[in-house]
């Protein structure tokens, strides 16, 4: 009896760690009702002032590889899975701006919600 017991309690915490899977906030959807940010107008100065700075990831440095001077490189750059992740903060990656504190939550939300709608210029 308590073998089969141990045995059923085994395969329930088996089934319970097969089904949970890990959450990747980089990757979720959020709600962005309301918020429809465009590159030029929102995104860009975002990027100019935190990321595509002298010794970062500007034209002439680029920093780890990441060219943030225009538009196209920005869109390429979300391709990477890191990309919010470093901005996010998130464990196992750099931390992004470098040195420096975490982006206002509105701020990285502004451009998760830019990239989830499709990047629009």
């Amino acid at each position: 009896m308590t073998s089969r017991f141990f045995a059923l309690s085994g395969l329930f915490f088996l089934l319970l760690l097969i089904s949970c899977s890990k959450d990747d906030s980089s990757t979720s959807t959020i709600d962005c009702t309301g918020l429809t940010p465009k590159y030029s107008t929102d995104i860009a100065p975002i990027i100019n002032s935190s990321c595509a700075q002298g010794g970062c990831h500007d034209s002439g440095t680029r920093a780890g590889g990441y060219n943030l001077s225009s538009y196209a490189n920005v869109v390429a750059g979300t391709k990477n899975s890191n990309f919010l992740k470093s901005i996010k903060h998130e464990g196992g990656v750099e931390k992004m701006p470098q040195g420096s504190a975490k982006l206002a939550d509105d701020v990285i939300k502004k451009i998760q919600c830019w990239i989830q709608n499709g990047t629009p210029q």
